[in-house]
């Protein structure tokens, strides 16, 4: 199951980023629910909210040891019963991989979701970085989980 999920996930990340890249210009903005949700291509030489931008080595390595780590965890240490844990390991490699991919390749990660909350810009992302977020969510939610039952 965890492959699957890696894979649909990379496949996912991949096709929307390239599909996003040939069809809408560089800071265009395509919206999609007025005041809330745009398409807004741009090109994120950092991390999140584009810290330690320019640093893709830095950036790089460090997304290959976060696989690594995780990827061995996921095989060697977390019970096939723990499918929370296991689904949630997948997403985050799954998103850590999509985004090497692009700074492998590119130099730059291609983001293009674009959301407003309450009037806030959040800062533009991409499926890759939600799979991240929703897999440490679900860390989280594991973790309350497990200490409920103890």
């Amino acid at each position: 199951m965890e492959y699957w999920i890696i894979a649909l996930v990379l496949l996912l990340d991949q096709a929307s980023k390239y599909y996003i890249q040939v069809t809408e210009s560089l800071h265009g903005e395509m919206e999609i629910i007025p005041g809330f949700f745009y398409i807004t291509y741009v090109k994120n030489d950092g991390a999140a909210w584009n810290m330690l931008a320019g640093r893709q080595i830095f950036l790089s390595l460090i997304a290959v040891a976060a696989i690594a780590v995780m990827s061995w965890y996921l095989v060697k240490k977390i019970s096939r019963s723990a499918r929370l844990q296991r689904v949630a390991l997948s997403l985050m490699i799954a998103g850590a991989a999509g985004n090497l991919i692009d700074r492998v390749l590119l130099h730059f990660v291609r983001d293009f979701l674009h959301f407003y909350p309450f009037g806030y810009d959040f800062p533009v992302f991409n499926i890759a970085d939600s799979a991240l977020c929703i897999g440490v969510g679900l860390l989280i939610i594991d973790a309350f989980l497990e200490e409920k039952k103890a």
